[in-house]
């Protein structure tokens, strides 16, 4: 018999909020996280000056100086939402996994992995010369980091390893940790996603290939505006996303307080382009489609979709499109907002920071807003809780995440019912 999975904990560090109760109150709040960009070393030459960062973060606060020393900015970002979560769970004890660390997993999402370090690095190499470059470069690049510091930092004995499939990346790591706990293989994961890729050479590359919105530099709390017709690019962010999820039988035992409870997932390709979305949507609804068959919810139980809604052309056009396909007239009843019009697109790390404000919102009541939603699309026409938070009560949702190379992933939640 396969196990049943509940969520039991989450921590987030966000462009709107660090930890759950700042994270929380912004999303009700519509608070826009994007702002002038800084993380970059100069903006000169740059045609995007803006960015969704993450504000007020000391690693410090949260980790010993040792630990700072040798880890890049994306692996500080899991380990405080992992410590967050871990926390909330109730599974720490001085710093440690105080159960049978053997039983517990890591398995955490990135889409580039330690990009500061790269571009830090990249730099004293060509003006310092070779020696200089710092020997703990590759330690602090690799996209493995983050897993294997949690490993290190909470003593976790289980199977840990990090998953890569771009702004997919978050959504395949909770899936497959799903996976390995229902089949038995542990009892707890530490799971989610992390990027923190705000370097002046990533901006002006996603700026260069047109995925960045460019006409927002001097507005940034109104650049990104997914389903709007003037919507006009993404806009990049940063941050962690990181959630415990157990079997229920190992959280019931000890007692844990239960979010939500994962049902089933879809997962699937495009097999189009590497970059942009089959037009027609099919690879979103083969996704969506296979979360609804695993879980064994009809589509008219579905109460609210936290979608990819990136602020691009071609993706908010294409949700939309699979979203109608799937659930047809029930689509015009369906709540569908992107939380990515506060946070900006976090890569890798967008689909933890995106399922943690799903359940919240499930789990006290309201629908978190597309801010910044002012024009209609003939093409978008669903209702995106636009500007300010709904009051409706989620009882089954879906988180969608999208990724270049053509992967979709979309989890359905359930709140919790003993």
């Amino acid at each position: 018999m396969l196990n049943r999975v509940v969520i039991t904990g989450m921590g987030v560090v966000s462009p709107i909020g660090i930890g759950l109760n700042a994270y929380e109150e912004a999303l009700k709040a519509g608070k826009s996280g994007v702002g002038p960009l800084t993380k970059a070393e100069d903006n000169e030459g740059l045609s995007v000056t803006i960015a969704a960062e993450v504000k007020d973060f000391s690693p410090e606060d949260y980790l010993d100086k040792k630990t700072v020393q040798r880890t890049d900015l994306f692996t500080q970002y899991a380990l405080v939402a992992a410590q967050q979560a871990l926390s909330d769970a109730g599974l720490l004890n001085n710093g440690k996994i105080s159960m049978n660390p053997d039983k517990v997993i890591a398995v955490i999402g990135t889409g580039v992995g330690g990009f500061g370090t790269i571009q830090e690095q990249t730099k004293v190499m060509y003006e310092k010369g070779p020696k200089r470059v710092h020997p703990l470069t590759v330690p602090k690049l690799m996209p493995n980091a983050a897993a294997g510091m949690s490993s290190l930092e909470y003593h976790i004995l289980g199977n840990t390893k990090t998953v890569n499939s771009a702004c997919s990346s978050a959504n395949d790591a909770i899936i497959d940790a799903y996976d390995k706990l229902r089949l038995g293989r542990a009892q707890v994961a530490v799971s989610g996603g992390v990027e923190a890729a705000i370097t002046k050479i990533t901006v002006a590359a996603f700026a260069n290939m047109g995925a960045l919105t460019k006409e927002f530099n001097d507005d940034p709390e109104h650049a990104s505006r997914p389903f709007d017709k003037n919507r006009s690019g993404f806009v990049i962010g940063e941050g962690a996303g990181i959630l415990v999820m157990e079997t229920l039988y190992h959280a019931r035992k000890r007692g844990a307080e239960i979010y939500a409870e994962i049902l089933g997932y879809g997962a699937s390709s495009d097999s189009f382009h590497i970059t942009a979305p089959a037009e027609d949507g099919s690879g979103a609804v083969r996704a969506l489609e296979g979360a609804l068959a695993m879980s064994g919810v009809s589509a008219s139980e579905v109460d609210y979709i936290n979608a990819h809604g990136t602020s691009t052309k071609l993706n908010d056009r294409m949700e939309t499109a699979a979203i109608r396909a799937v659930f047809g007239d029930h689509a015009d009843r369906l709540l569908v907002s992107s939380t990515k019009s506060m946070l900006g697109h976090l890569l890798g790390g967008a689909g933890g920071v995106e399922l943690i404000a799903t359940i919240l919102g499930m789990k006290h009541g309201f629908v978190p807003p597309t801010i910044n939603y002012e024009t209609p699309d003939p093409e978008c026409d669903l209702n995106y809780v636009p500007n300010h938070a709904g009051d409706e009560k989620i009882s089954v949702a879906i988180s969608n995440s999208f990724g270049f190379g053509g992967h979709n992933v979309s989890i359905l939640v359930r709140d919790w019912k003993d």
